[in-house]
């Protein structure tokens, strides 16, 4: 049974969406393929996008056995999504449930395999191009991209040499052990390095990948309208995100800590915070896309870590917070994890967090944009949200995730019902509580503690 109240505390994101009715059913079936094909997802029919008022769907047995007929007919291969009809006070809504497909990616009939397939980047449905749309299909074989023969070389564009210098405190790779970490593959007889194996020890690596390296910047204030400083870092991919680190040294300041009798130096911002960013845009790079490097921007007031390429299909940014990981590049994974570069799978996000918090930093930003994915690490000391004795007996009030009204928030809070008005106005706006109603004249709205979304 769907629990509206839990989904209306919710904002929309990359799995959920409200609409306020299907005349537009074009923009609802863009949506079911795009959960379909990104990580899956939830659609509420009958809710205001941006206020999420809730308003209901007239008819709504009709509206149900409409949206089953254009799910069937428009889109390709079928798609068949649970249609719920949810009871809301004397409303009726829909909500549509759609898993992670087994047989995308989805199409939309009328547009065609070639320019009907859409994804979900953030709360919007974005058009895969070709080549998206290819990597949507490897995800769907569980190939991974890096693992991929390159059959018209030879294994000895791979520098051995090298590459054996960097594992050697760990480990002595034989000729059998660059095929286990699929360095190179066997391909009809004879030993072809894999893209993976290009990429992280390739001697002329960037005549196939000539993006596959890390752009870093210095900003003067907060946009990118003045460069002060920069460096293209083309180093082998084990060794560019220390090359990285030591740009980023070069601007950020130290600060003494004296705690006790110990005197100690600090960065400004912790550079393990920074290293995990750089390894987590490095080992999950996109590098089948082109025309964009690995870029690490420096502003006042803010850092930057972009990779190409979105999260991992059927991934979504809170299961990447929790630690869930799912590797687009095996063999850059395998190596890094032979370099202790990658301590243990899934890690890395929430040790950056951590030092983040440790360091009285903000939480660091996860978003998809366009193609790509960003960290953003905020550079200012950030303190606790302000709130009075009041504010604290309300949230403690709705803490217990029911949802209640003005005049019962006003009798246990001690406050008259337009005082308490003016608190609950204030706390929505800080996005702590959020307002669920037919509208902001709704006299039986209701208040509840709102669920983080995913940004800052």
């Amino acid at each position: 049974m769907v629990r509206l109240l839990d989904l209306l505390k919710r904002p929309e994101g990359k799995t959920l969406e409200f609409k306020r009715d299907l005349s537009s059913p074009e923009g609802v079936l863009k949506t079911l393929i795009a959960f379909a094909n990104t990580a899956g997802g939830t659609l509420v029919i009958g809710v205001e996008d941006q206020s999420k008022n809730v308003l209901g769907v007239p008819h709504v047995l009709a509206v149900e056995e409409r949206l089953t007929s254009l799910v069937s007919d428009a889109i390709h291969p079928r798609l068949a999504p649970d249609i719920e009809v949810v009871p809301w006070r004397s409303l009726n809504l829909l909500v549509v449930h759609v898993y992670p497909s087994n047989t995308r990616p989805h199409h939309l009939q009328r547009l065609g395999p070639e320019i009907g397939v859409f994804v979900r980047v953030g709360s919007s449905n974005r058009r895969a191009d070709l080549q998206l749309i290819e990597e949507v299909k490897r995800w769907n074989r569980m190939d991974s991209f890096d693992e991929q023969a390159i059959p018209d070389l030879n294994s000895e564009v791979i520098d051995f040499r090298v590459a054996s210098e960097f594992l050697a405190q760990y480990r002595k790779v034989t000729p059998q052990g660059w095929r286990t970490l699929r360095v190179t593959t066997d391909h009809q007889g004879r030993q072809v390095p894999t893209i993976g194996g290009l990429l992280l020890f390739g001697k002329n690596r960037f005549e196939r990948f000539p993006d596959a390296w890390i752009q870093a910047g210095r900003f003067a204030g907060t946009d990118r309208v003045r460069l002060v400083d920069s460096a293209e870092i083309r180093s082998l991919l084990p060794q560019s995100a220390e090359d990285a680190l030591a740009f980023a040294r070069k601007h950020l300041t130290q600060e003494t800590v004296i705690e006790g009798l110990r005197r100690e130096e600090r960065w400004s911002v912790p550079l393990v915070a920074i290293r995990e960013a750089l390894i987590n845009a490095i080992v999950h790079a996109d590098y089948a896309q082109h025309g964009a490097p690995i870029r690490l921007a420096f502003f006042d007031d803010r850092i930057e870590i972009e990779n190409p390429g979105l999260l991992p299909y059927g991934l979504t940014i809170d299961e990447i917070r929790q630690g869930v990981s799912k590797l687009r590049n095996r063999v850059i994974g395998r190596v890094f994890h032979e370099l202790r570069l990658i301590e243990q799978w899934g890690s890395g996000i929430q040790r950056m967090s951590a030092a983040c918090q440790s360091a009285g930093l903000d939480d660091p930003k996860l978003e998809e944009i366009g193609t790509h994915f960003r960290v953003t690490i905020f550079t200012a000391r950030v303190g606790r949200l302000e709130m009075d004795e009041t504010d604290r007996r309300v949230l403690a009030l709705l803490s217990d995730g029911r949802a209640r009204s003005t005049a019962m928030i006003a009798e246990y809070a001690g406050l008259s019902p337009r005082a308490t008005l003016t608190r609950l106005k204030s706390l929505t706006q800080r996005g702590v509580v959020a307002e669920i109603g037919t509208g902001p004249h709704d006299p039986k709205r209701r208040y509840v503690l709102a669920q983080a979304g995913q940004t800052r």
